[in-house]
């Protein structure tokens, strides 16, 4: 695995802290019923969603865990220092499309173009039982999640990334052996296109912006990149990992998440007591086949800066379990067979088809 590829360092995302807290105060931290029609939600109020759909029938943009996940609070353990826990999800570009099943609900054509990774049928009609009977570009078959980010363009060009992309699945609390798989229908939206630059380049999940050869920490794309076979424009974005246990959705599609926060007094890791699961945290690493001059290079969704992406959870229960028992709670660094080459010994979670055994 590449340099970087550990989650960043409580010490590093201390600037993070106060934007993280605002996530929490969203939501509040104990269960509370919410009402049709854009009122009061667990102690905010928010706008009616813009479309129904089938999981969101009153179209108010709460969609509830069943069961939700209680009685947790937020791990401060500190177990056997290990440098990695984590794995990855191998995963091609399987179609491009102005669809957007979580923004855009029911709604074709209403997004600004997306690039699809994953599951092969995620469009604007998709929901969690129909991703489930889909077929996917990951190496697992067993990952029939769909993983989406704005198309990007050089000039009127659609530039799609070229075979399996890496998506980690990894800790990003201390506490390693905490973290729990997703729940089946999880979805949430990592970023905003509508972000400033300086919001881009202060977001939590911020790892490296845009780089290409020995260009890193770029906010906007590079003018230039080398001209190069082996250069290609690439981007490593991290996603909140904390879950408030009650909602797969929320109406902004943030809320019911939040990143970890750094202890007070340590350089601890946590989640905050609002957002109290601890679950994988993803980081997208994209490569792009576009290098030399990048003056026309721009995303669907505009500059550089409004570089986001999306998750929408439908893995096969089992199999994402067997992975971050293994790699994750393990405190190994998996392939997405979930094998450590570096300690063999552990075995993996997967077969050689990466099916359970």
């Amino acid at each position: 695995m590449s340099r970087r590829s550990q989650f960043l360092p409580g010490a590093l995302v201390t600037s993070a802290v106060a934007l993280a807290a605002l996530s929490v105060t969203t939501v509040a931290a104990s269960p509370a019923p919410h009402t049709a029609g854009g009122t009061a939600h667990a102690g905010h109020t928010v706008a009616v969603a813009a479309a129904a759909s089938p999981e969101d029938p009153d179209g108010d943009g709460y969609i509830p865990a069943v069961p939700p996940v209680t009685g947790v609070t937020p791990s401060t353990q500190n177990p056997p220092h290990r440098y990695f826990h984590e794995f990855q999800a191998n995963c091609a570009v399987s179609h491009a499309k102005a669809d957007d099943p979580i923004a855009h609900p029911q709604q074709p054509g209403a997004s600004h173009d997306h690039t699809f990774m994953g599951n092969t049928t995620t469009d604007a009609y998709s929901t969690t039982a129909s991703l489930s009977a889909g077929g996917t570009t990951c190496k697992a078959p067993g990952d029939l999640s769909g993983y989406w980010m704005p198309t990007l363009y050089d000039g009127d060009r659609p530039v799609l990334p070229v075979g399996p992309q890496t998506i980690y699945y990894k800790a990003g609390v201390t506490d390693y052996t905490s973290v729990r798989p997703f729940p089946k229908g999880l979805r949430f939206v990592v970023g905003d296109p509508m972000q400033s630059a300086d919001a881009f380049r202060h977001h939590p999940g911020f790892v490296e912006g845009w780089e290409c050869g020995d260009s890193y920490f770029n906010t906007e794309f590079p003018a230039t990149c080398p001209n190069r076979a082996d250069v290609q424009l690439n981007i490593r974005f991290q996603a909140p990992s904390c879950w408030d246990g009650r909602y797969l959705d929320t109406p902004d599609h943030r809320s019911h998440m939040a990143y970890p926060v750094v202890r007070p007094g340590t350089n601890d890791n946590v989640c905050p007591a609002g957002h109290p699961v601890a679950l994988p945290m993803i980081e997208f690493k994209m490569a792009f086949p576009v290098n030399g001059d990048l003056s026309r290079v721009r995303l669907s969704s505009g500059t550089g800066h409004s570089f986001h992406y999306d998750f929408f959870n439908a893995w096969d229960e089992r199999t994402l379990k067997a992975l971050v028992d293994h790699c994750v709670v393990g405190g190994l660094q998996c392939d997405a067979r979930g094998y450590d080459q570096t300690h063999p010994e552990a075995g993996a979670a997967l077969n050689t088809d990466y099916r359970l055994p």
